[in-house]
């Protein structure tokens, strides 16, 4: 039941709105006009009965620095150390941005405004703090971060109604990239590979060709992940957090059973650091020399991987079979290389043809 009250103050006459019902906590609001208490009353006390109106009361009692900061601490520790660093630096970019508004206040359009901003770059101004332009891809990792915290304050700690980041569209991306090594290229590149000084690299290169593997797979790879009797890998830890076997054959097998024959005995790892036996090795400066020595450019590691997938689809495999093994949940990321099956595609259409049409 709601009562309304007449009071005289020191800035003039004031309508108090109180609403009581059994079983929830009592409200009041101050109003100038009676009109205004009425319909706040009234449109509070029927939210109230129909369970909407303390979900939207909850977002105005927590400021946008206190989701970020909850998340951090609690949700963040649960990721990887590599997403909990960049996922971090990335939610403190918008603490800075929106930290002083409530939950309430941060409206699909001010996230489209940040958005926007995060693409663009500031203006430089001297009083205003400039801030570099980020790519698309970048700028949608950012709104992912910003998006699951968001979801964790709806679902979890019902902070929140619904997420503000459902009206709030991605920046649009580029095509993805396609640079796949030539036949010539490929030549270049192992060879140059063989001749360098650290003996880890053409075998590191030849398992990124032949398996599609990323560079921090093959890089992170432990003794007990590699059975050459099966021959397969298994991927613990993946981009897309799914356990991933990878086949282990030809070339790339031959040479990791002359490497396990040298294995050494203070690390898991099949290419340890020489300065710190648990982690990986640097190959980056053997990497660089490599690509010059090979006359490569618009060249880089990640290319191998998609090296692999064009002849993957060169070959005849389907786009499932090229996501399956290069680990994509959807045919999204390999329908660049579609265009690159289309004599496979164009024989099975062909052979379907001839026999259905035959006289």
């Amino acid at each position: 039941m709601a009562t309304i009250e007449r009071r005289e103050t020191s800035k003039g006459i004031r309508f108090r709105a109180k609403i009581r019902l059994k079983g929830f906590p009592p409200q009041e609001a101050s109003f100038e006009r009676l009109t205004d208490a009425r319909k706040w009353a009234a449109a509070t006390e029927s939210a109230i009965r129909e369970g909407r109106y303390f979900k939207t009361a909850e977002s105005r009692k927590h400021l946008f620095a206190e989701l970020v900061d909850r998340y951090i601490q609690d949700v963040l520790p649960h990721k990887s150390a590599k997403a909990e660093a960049v996922q971090t630096t990335q939610l403190l970019w918008w603490k800075e941005k929106l930290g002083y508004h409530t939950l309430g206040d941060v409206t699909p359009a001010l996230i489209t405004e940040c958005r926007d901003e995060l693409l663009k770059g500031n203006i430089a101004r001297k009083d205003i703090k400039t801030d570099k332009q980020r790519s698309p891809a970048t700028v949608n990792r950012y709104l992912a971060a910003l998006s699951h915290a968001f979801t964790v304050a709806v679902n979890e700690w019902g902070w929140l109604d619904d997420t503000p980041m459902r009206k709030v569209s991605k920046a649009k991306e580029p095509r993805g990239r396609t640079r796949y090594l030539s036949d010539d290229e490929r030549a270049a590149l192992l060879d140059a590979c063989k001749q360098s000084t650290n003996p880890a690299l053409y075998l590191v290169v030849v398992l990124a060709l032949s398996t599609g593997m990323r560079r921090g797979e093959i890089m992170n790879l432990a003794w007990p992940q590699v059975d050459l009797k099966q021959g397969r890998i298994t991927l613990f830890e993946t981009k897309n957090k799914e356990i991933r076997v990878v086949p282990l054959v030809g070339h790339a097998k031959d040479l990791l059973k002359s490497h396990s024959k040298v294995r050494p005995i203070d690390t898991d790892l099949l290419f340890p650091s020489a300065a710190n036996r648990q982690k990986p090795e640097d190959l980056e400066k053997a990497w660089r020399f490599a690509l010059e020595r090979a006359n490569l450019s618009d060249f880089r590691f990640h290319d191998l991987r998609h090296s692999a997938a064009s002849y993957l689809a060169m070959n005849g495999a389907s786009l499932a079979e090229i996501a399956e093994v290069l680990g994509h949940k959807t045919l999204q990321m390999v329908k660049r290389y579609a265009h690159l099956s289309e004599a496979h595609t164009s024989k099975i259409v062909s052979k379907m043809n001839e026999k259905i049409f035959s006289l």
